[in-house]
């Protein structure tokens, strides 16, 4: 990573780092936080179930182990989030029964990311994303660096959080989060040396988090611009599944909850 690109990283890791840490301490913005964290989670979990069943159709086991524990770790995240929404009444938005562009004729704002936009630059996301088709150093590569920021983020998030006890057991939550996405990050990038090399890893890595940078700053510049506001993710309500299997967490973040069974 080059010296400006060096330099563009702390600009934009800070100005997020500031957003969301603000967000997430403001009792109003942080169901929408929380939400999109939700989202984000448990969203990922078929995708990765799907990898995980090709790696080992194509007779990569280790691989495939790790996919499976990566999804299910990523939909215990989503139960965390959940959670925290449902302590705060809330839950996430139903985007089924939204119209795909308002009134107003203009696309919503909560079915874009700028971010995103800017990191996967140059691919069609509807084609080349799917589980069967994805390049595997595409999937490994622009993950590597969403899982190594992101538990620095959900460390930073959970340490900006205040000290009343419902906040305090997000806090635990956010710290087992953090915990899960280095692990998530360190098979990534064996994964990488597995198939490239140490060298070609590096550049590849590099590659990504030239990305980073340039999707941060397009994600900093709208926030900004809507004076970080982060659009609306959630609604008042708490799903019912919730209400009966609440989560709660020991000292070191870990669950105490057994999950429900599917």
């Amino acid at each position: 990573m080059n010296l400006l690109t060096q330099v563009l990283h702390l600009v934009g890791s800070g100005a997020v780092a500031y957003i969301t840490a603000a967000n997430i301490r403001d009792p109003k913005s942080r169901p929408n936080l929380l939400a999109g964290f939700q989202l984000a989670e448990s969203g990922s979990v078929p995708f990765l179930e799907a990898l995980s069943k090709r790696a080992a159709a194509e007779g990569d086991e280790w691989l495939s182990e790790r996919l499976a524990k990566h999804a299910q770790d990523e939909g215990r995240h989503g139960q965390i989030f959940a959670h925290a929404l449902k302590q705060l009444n809330k839950q996430v938005i139903d985007f089924k029964s939204l119209p795909q562009k308002p009134d107003d004729g203009k696309p919503d704002e909560r079915r874009r990311s700028p971010f995103f936009e800017a990191y996967y630059e140059g691919y069609d996301v509807k084609t080349m994303f799917m589980p069967d088709r994805i390049d595997w150093l595409l999937f490994m590569g622009s993950t590597y660096i969403l899982e190594l920021d992101a538990c620095k983020d959900f460390v930073r998030m959970a340490n900006a959080l205040p000290d009343d006890p419902i906040s305090l057991n997000l806090k635990k939550g956010m710290i087992s989060i953090a915990k899960d996405e280095e692990g998530h990050a360190a098979y990534l990038r064996e994964a990488m040396q597995r198939r490239l090399g140490y060298a070609k890893a590096e550049a590849l890595i590099t590659e990504w988090r030239t990305r980073k940078v340039n999707a941060m700053i397009a994600m900093a510049t709208n926030l900004l611009q809507k004076g970080g506001q982060l659009p609306s993710m959630a609604r008042d309500g708490v799903p019912s599944e919730l209400a009966e299997n609440p989560t709660k967490f020991n000292s070191a973040g870990e669950s105490t909850t057994q999950p429900v069974a599917a």
